[in-house]
């Protein structure tokens, strides 16, 4: 990359120009509406509100919008056009992580009638989302004042932390036809922070949820499958038999050994576990009939998730066949490995070049420095990290972002926006959302980070300038062909041809969407609205 291809393109075009008005004009809207998804909460699967929220947003704006897309109940894909041309993706998350229900508030505190293990927005995806609104809008009302011919494909991808929606939108060909697409996360981790992905991009992401049934308990023991004279079935006798827990809890144990034999603890690999069902019955007499189990790779490489693929589904037929069960499993998810375009990343980072880095106010100080005092620390004059107020070049990232791989390890982490970079051009960028400062020996708890990411002073610099490179980036690929073309050409180079080229991994999603499993989630009932776990227990 030349110092030329670093820096900025010239003027505005009047349609950018346009769209940064449009931004500024609708910036107290767009921080409403990250407050609103950010109170919802919702987690993978289960984000009805929030994704109801955003069909009527859409529809209000004039996009027209299937609900449900590709059998997932929470997806959605909305349209808008101004006639034949380029039509360019966007999109938004919208789902949080159980267990970490936290207010917009500078102390620790669940949001009202809650308790802390309900689902709360840690990344946030709730700014991650309205960001792609807003970025949305501006375009849309840039190409109808000026005429320009095109489109937008905005897209709610639900259940990102499980890597869910995008494999399953890639199957379907919901990002076939894009011109390009465009993907934002608030930053995570140094150095990917004010800049833009070069080589290095995310791996292979899978998920897969195994499933123990104990159903017929009352052969446990007896090899002709004959019971033991008890007439009836659900004797005491029956319990027994081992049962689906043990199943699960011998797959847990044998399966965490497989995890730190099989991957080194750097690289950004890792496999996870959650439990998602277990017993299914009080302390009576009959065994488990039923526990569920689900295990997260990330990997870099497709070879590498197949392999560990492998090695589960052995543990799980040793667990059940321990335990008088017989097991099952069912994908979560199956996301290919990202798939570099430095013609797109130049032209995010001109963007981001022109625009700088998101800047906090006076207001953002008082709140980080009020979060200090609460935990007991001295105010900092400069409470926020350095690095949320300055770019770093994509080159210079991907640099520091090397320095702890292996040479040979091609993609590092996982997030499944890869998915989309298979069917068009895609550049993946991140800026700056709110972090403090930590004295030597501290570090702050999570609660922090996710407060940040919900009161509006801090979060909303973010989101504004996330839109902004959005708009900026996107109106330049509609009124550049050259741009444009240059974009393509690199994305035939790199899979041989495009889509179905001798390079091209075409999508791996070959099941359902797996929406019908035990997600953490809220419910109603005759005690009011709560999450599937009571806060309060009865005399606590």
């Amino acid at each position: 990359m030349t110092a030329d291809d670093l820096g900025t393109t010239g003027e505005l075009s009047a349609a950018q120009a346009t769209a940064l008005a449009t931004i500024a004009a609708r910036r107290h809207e767009l921080s409403g509406w990250c407050a609103t998804i950010f109170d919802f909460g919702e987690t993978a699967w289960r984000e009805y509100r929030s994704a109801e929220w955003y069909v009527a947003r859409l529809r209000a704006e004039g996009f027209t919008v299937e609900e449900g897309s590709a059998g997932m109940p929470t997806a959605f894909c909305a349209e808008w056009s101004n006639g034949e041309g380029p039509v360019i993706g966007l999109y938004a998350e919208y789902d949080g992580i159980p267990g970490n229900c936290q207010a917009a508030s500078t102390r620790r505190e669940p949001r009202a009638g809650l308790g802390f293990q309900a689902g709360g927005h840690t990344d946030p995806h709730s700014g991650l989302g309205i960001a792609g609104l807003g970025g949305a809008l501006a375009i849309k009302a840039a190409m109808e004042r000026h005429g320009l011919k095109g489109g937008i494909r905005f897209t709610g991808e639900p259940a990102e932390k499980v890597r869910g929606s995008k494999p399953i939108h890639a199957a379907k060909g919901y990002y076939d036809g894009l011109a390009a697409i465009l993907s934002f996360h608030p930053f995570y981790m140094l150095p990917m922070c004010n800049t833009v992905r070069w080589d290095t991009h995310c791996g292979a992401g899978w998920s897969m949820v195994y499933r123990f049934l104990c159903d017929a308990p009352e052969r446990w023991g007896h090899s002709d499958g004959q019971r033991d004279g008890a007439p009836i079935p659900q004797s005491h006798s029956a319990i027994r038999a081992p049962g689906a827990n043990d199943a699960l809890n011998i797959m847990f144990m044998t399966s965490k050994s497989l995890r730190d034999s099989m991957l080194p603890h750097q690289g950004g690999w890792s496999i996870s576990e959650a439990i998602l069902t277990a017993g299914q019955a009080t302390a009576d007499n009959q065994p488990a009939g039923l526990a569920e189990l689900q295990y997260m790779i990330r990997v870099p490489t497709i070879a590498m998730a197949e392999a560990v693929t492998a090695a589960l589904d052995r543990n799980a037929e040793a667990a059940a066949a321990m335990t008088g069960s017989r097991w099952e499993r069912h994908w979560v998810c199956k996301s290919r490995p990202g798939l570099a375009n430095h013609a797109m990343a130049r032209v995010v980072w001109q963007a981001m070049q022109r625009l700088g880095a998101p800047v906090w106010d006076d207001a953002a100080t008082a709140v980080a420095r009020e979060i200090q005092a609460s935990l007991g620390l001295q105010p900092m004059d400069d409470p926020f990290i350095p690095e949320m107020s300055r770019l770093i070049a994509p080159e210079a990232a991907e640099a520091i972002l090397r320095r702890d791989l292996a040479p040979s390890q091609t993609h590092s982490t996982s997030d499944d926006y890869t998915d989309m970079c298979w069917h068009a051009p895609t550049a993946r960028f991140y800026i700056a959302r709110p972090a403090l400062r930590a004295p030597e020996g501290f570090a702050y708890p999570s609660w922090v980070m996710n407060a940040l990411g919900g009161i509006p002073a801090t979060i909303d610099p973010m989101v504004e300038r996330a839109a902004q490179v959005l708009a900026l980036s996107a109106l330049r690929l509609i009124e550049d062909g050259a741009a444009r073309d240059a974009a393509w050409a690199e994305f035939r180079e790199r899979t041989g041809g495009g889509p179905g080229g001798a390079d091209w991994i075409p999508p791996l999603c070959d099941y359902a969407p797996p929406t019908g499993f035990r997600w953490p989630e809220y419910v109603t009932t005759a005690r009011g609205r709560d999450w599937w776990i009571p806060s309060a227990m009865p005399g606590a």
